[in-house]
C-alpha cells in the first residue's frame, strides 16, 4: 500500500484517483470542490494532504495552477520532507517542469513529469498513455501506480521531456481532429452520407481512433467534453510559443489553433475538441449532419 495525495479530481482525475484506492492505496484527494471520490478521503488542505502522502499526484489544468499548487503559500512544497515524490500528470510547459522539477529537487524530494492521452475514457478504463521525464530509478518506482492508471507507460527522458511527448501529441491528434472533420464535411456537401464514409474508411488506411470516436460525435453532435476546447487551445499554445523558440514553422499547428480560436469566440471553450469541426462548418456554411 502507497500512501497518495492526489490534487485535481475533474473529469480526468477522479477516475484516476478511483483506480489507485480501488489497489488497495490509501488516497487522500483535495481539489477546489473537495467532492468526494470512491474510496478517497478529502484532504482539509494540500499542506495536510502532502504530510500524510508519499506520493503527491497533480492532476491540474495549466502552468500557474501547478506553480500555486507546488509553491504558493500553504502549498505542497510548504509540506514536503525528504524522500517524498511529486508526480505531475498535467498538461503543462516543458520549460516550467523543468524549473519545478529543480525547486522540488533541491528540497531532497523526486519529480516525475507525466502527461498522459487519453481522455476521460482512458482515464475511466485505466488505457491511458502515459508520457514520463525524470529519473530511471524514480520511474522504476512509481511505474506500479501508473500501471493502475494505463496501458502504455513510456519513459521518454529526463524532466521536461514527458511535457514535451505530450504537446507533440497534442500537435497530432488536432491535426487529425482537423483532418476528419474536413474529410467528412466533404462528403457531406458532396451528397454522401457522412456517416457512411466514415464506417468505409474505418476499414483502410485512414482508420484512426480520432475517425472513430471523434468522427462519430461530429456527425451525432455530440460535443459533451471529453477533453475540452480550452484545455487543447492552452496546448497548442505551449507548441506555438515552442516553436518560435526553437526557430520552427508549424503551419498546420497554427490553422488548427485559429479554427480553435473561432470556436471559443463563438462560445464554444468547454465544448469537447471534436467541435473544432463547427468552425470548418461555419466556414464552409454547411453542416455535416443536421
Amino acid at each position: 500500500m502507497t500512501k497518495i495525495g492526489f490534487i485535481g479530481t475533474g473529469i480526468m482525475g477522479k477516475p484516476m484517483a478511483g483506480h489507485l484506492a480501488k489497489a488497495g492505496n490509501q488516497v487522500l484527494t483535495f481539489s477546489r470542490s473537495n467532492a468526494p471520490v470512491d474510496g478517497c478521503t478529502p484532504a482539509k488542505s494540500i499542506a495536510e494532504l502532502t504530510a500524510a502522502s508519499d506520493v503527491i499526484i497533480l492532476m491540474l489544468p495549466d502552468s500557474p495552477d501547478v506553480a500555486s499548487v507546488l509553491f504558493g503559500e500553504g502549498a505542497v512544497a510548504s509540506a514536503l520532507t525528504k524522500g517524498k515524490t511529486v508526480v505531475d500528470m498535467s498538461s503543462i510547459s516543458p520549460g516550467e517542469t523543468k524549473k519545478f522539477a529543480a525547486r522540488v529537487r533541491e528540497l531532497g524530494c523526486e519529480y516525475l513529469d507525466a502527461p498522459v492521452s487519453g481522455g476521460q475514457v482512458g482515464a475511466t478504463n485505466a488505457t491511458l498513455t502515459i508520457m514520463v521525464g525524470g529519473s530511471p530509478s524514480v520511474f522504476e518506482r512509481i511505474k506500479p501506480l501508473f500501471e493502475l492508471l494505463g496501458k502504455n507507460i513510456t519513459l521518454i527522458g529526463e524532466n521536461g521531456a514527458g511535457q514535451t511527448c505530450k504537446v507533440a501529441n497534442q500537435i497530432i491528434v488536432a491535426a487529425t481532429i482537423e483532418a476528419v472533420g474536413e474529410a467528412l464535411l466533404f462528403a457531406s456537401k458532396a451528397g454522401a452520407d457522412p456517416a457512411m464514409v466514415r464506417q468505409a474508411l474505418m476499414g483502410g488506411f485512414a482508420s484512426s481512433r480520432i475517425l472513430e470516436v471523434h468522427g462519430e460525435r461530429m456527425i451525432k453532435r455530440n460535443f459533451a467534453p471529453g477533453f475540452r476546447v480550452a484545455l487543447h487551445q492552452k496546448d497548442l499554445n505551449l507548441a506555438l510559443a515552442g516553436a518560435q523558440e526553437l526557430g520552427l514553422s508549424l503551419p498546420a499547428t497554427s490553422t488548427c489553433q485559429q479554427l480553435f480560436n473561432a470556436v471559443v469566440a463563438a462560445g464554444g471553450a468547454a465544448l469537447d475538441h471534436s467541435a473544432m469541426v463547427q468552425a470548418l462548418e461555419t466556414l464552409a456554411a454547411h453542416p455535416i449532419a443536421k
